[in-house]
């Protein structure tokens, strides 16, 4: 387990849930200063009005973000970072746009499933030896519907491994439902 452990919160919920913006004033609250560090890709105008109104936020938000935007090499940022004289806190946003730019980047490798999950390895490696805070914001895709094409059932069931094993390395984790978050690992229960 990491030294750094106390350091790492994950925020998940569902679509619109309110759990970015949770997720930037918790930083905000915690921290002096940050990097948002964004995982999305703009590939057509709807996604790129979302990028554009998160931007918005950010800048109406009074806190002083430092932006990098990463959609794929996420471990490599974190060991970049970790480099730094005082590695900075960092808000990541989110882990399942990240992960559907790596699944999407492998989808047609034979080893799709591998590769992916070595990504989601390499990456928690990473957080773990962050020396800095890391506020990681996710989403819950399983608790839909199933989906009817085998790329969406892959996509699924890897966003819950990654967000299971990413939890795990983390002291603290949030479910924002409704704009309300609950810390969930202090209600944990344990068998």
């Amino acid at each position: 387990m990491s030294i750094y452990r106390h350091n790492k919160v994950l925020v998940t919920g569902g679509a619109r849930s309110g759990k970015s913006t949770f997720a930037e004033r918790l930083c905000a609250a915690e921290h002096s200063q940050a990097w948002y560090i964004a995982t999305a890709q703009a590939a057509d105008d709807e996604m790129r009005e979302r990028v554009r109104l998160h931007r918005q936020q950010r800048q109406e938000s009074g806190y002083a973000w430092e932006i990098d935007e990463e959609p794929m090499n996420l471990a490599g940022l974190l060991r970049r970072r970790a480099e730094e004289d005082n590695a900075p806190a960092l808000l990541i946003d989110c882990l399942t746009l990240w992960l559907s730019n790596v699944l999407l980047h492998y989808e047609h490798d034979p080893n799709v499933q591998e590769q992916v999950m070595r990504q989601v390895d390499e990456l928690v490696t990473a957080i773990e030896a962050y020396p800095g805070a890391i506020i990681l914001v996710t989403n819950e895709v399983g608790d839909g519907i199933v989906p009817a094409y085998p790329l969406g059932r892959l996509y699924r069931d890897l966003a819950g491994i990654a967000n299971r094993r990413i939890a795990e390395v983390c002291s603290r984790v949030f479910l924002v439902t409704a704009g309300i978050p609950i810390e969930l690992k202090s209600r944990e229960y344990r068998l």
